[in-house]
């Protein structure tokens, strides 16, 4: 099997798909403070921006910058997981193998990352995230799904309240 090198580019920008194990348990809204909770002590330890971010009922994207002299996602995605796993009761499905470890049953081992390119790949990644939740079906309008920085964006004035995204962001898929 083939080694999986991530992306080292200190200081970079990168976007995220990270999943629930089971894809439709509804554990990050129906945890969303403990989820915010797991992203704050992990960002107070080991500092990143949040450009963009949605969280969804079995998974969130979101766009983070490192610091100059930093690369490490990888400990920040485990921690922030680690940390909302022991936030949670325990009760999920755990395979044999999850059960030997002792490991929760409650992410994808894995994540994907890619790394932002430009401004122009920035902003199609900040579109999709913000759509997502239409997307998904999960509301009529992106300003009706409350767990987004959709609603960051409109007060800074990104954004109208009424935006949606143009047909060339419906049409990708960064899940």
């Amino acid at each position: 099997m083939p080694h999986y090198v991530r992306a080292d580019i200190p200081g970079g920008t990168f976007f995220f798909t990270v999943a629930l194990l089971e894809r439709r348990r509804r554990l990050l809204v129906e945890n969303i403070a403990t989820l915010r909770e797991a992203f704050r002590g992990v960002r107070h330890r080991y500092p990143f921006t949040i450009d963009a971010i949605v969280i969804l009922p079995d998974h969130l994207h979101c766009v983070w910058t490192l610091p100059a002299a930093d690369a490490d996602f990888s400990t920040r995605w485990r921690l922030i997981k680690a940390v909302f796993a022991r936030g949670i009761a325990a009760g999920e499905r755990l395979s044999e193998r999850r059960q030997r470890t002792g490991e929760r049953g409650i992410w994808q081992r894995r994540f994907w990352e890619h790394a932002i390119r430009d401004a122009a790949d920035l902003t199609r990644h900040v579109d999709y995230i913000h759509y997502n939740p239409v997307k998904h079906g999960h509301a009529d309008h992106v300003v009706d799904w409350p767990y987004s920085s959709f609603h960051r964006y409109v007060e800074r004035g990104v954004y109208p309240p009424d935006w949606a995204a143009g047909s060339a962001v419906r049409g990708l898929s960064f899940e």
